[in-house]
């Protein structure tokens, strides 16, 4: 029996169709990867800034140790009462955020080391802050955000000019 001479016409839309897959297929692929690069990027850049800040926090509560300040230097910054459990907590929370003992490197392993050592480190810096009595970021994101504080008293001052 003869072939359909219509049956390469009819089968088209199917043609079209597996066609169209492949070459969506292969885009979205690309695309996706594309994506998730620069989503890695960024959380990897947000979560390096977190860790940079605590461990720039870290640096200025320990200088302010008075085990580490001489009495006789006369600097601008409080010194911080003397407390065994407070020269521990900022010593930990340098070690959890030292640049050089942290790894950027883009495994499983490293990502969860970094994750966990960054989770740690927020820990210890509330505890700090609790302990200097020092306000949080919360805290100060709070009153920024809600008009409240020197940012809004600015901005109604030049209004009234």
């Amino acid at each position: 029996m003869a072939s359909d001479p219509f049956e390469t016409l009819l089968n088209l839309e199917d043609q079209f169709y597996q066609s169209g897959y492949a070459q969506g297929e292969a885009d979205g692929h690309k695309a996706g990867l594309l994506e998730g690069r620069s989503l890695g990027l960024e959380k990897g850049f947000q979560k390096f800034v977190e860790s940079s800040r605590l461990h720039g926090k870290a640096i200025v509560w320990a200088n302010r140790l008075p085990i580490l300040r001489p009495s006789k230097e006369k600097l601008e910054l409080p010194t911080l009462p003397s407390n065994a459990r407070l020269e521990k907590n900022v010593t930990m929370l340098f070690g959890l955020t030292e640049p050089e003992s942290l790894s950027t490197e883009n495994t499983d392993e490293a990502v969860n080391d970094f994750d966990d050592r960054l989770k740690r480190a927020q820990g210890k810096a509330k505890i700090i802050e609790k302990a200097v009595g020092e306000e949080t970021k919360e805290h100060v994101g709070e009153a920024v955000g809600s008009g409240k504080g020197r940012i809004a008293d600015v901005e109604i001052f030049t209004e009234t000019l």
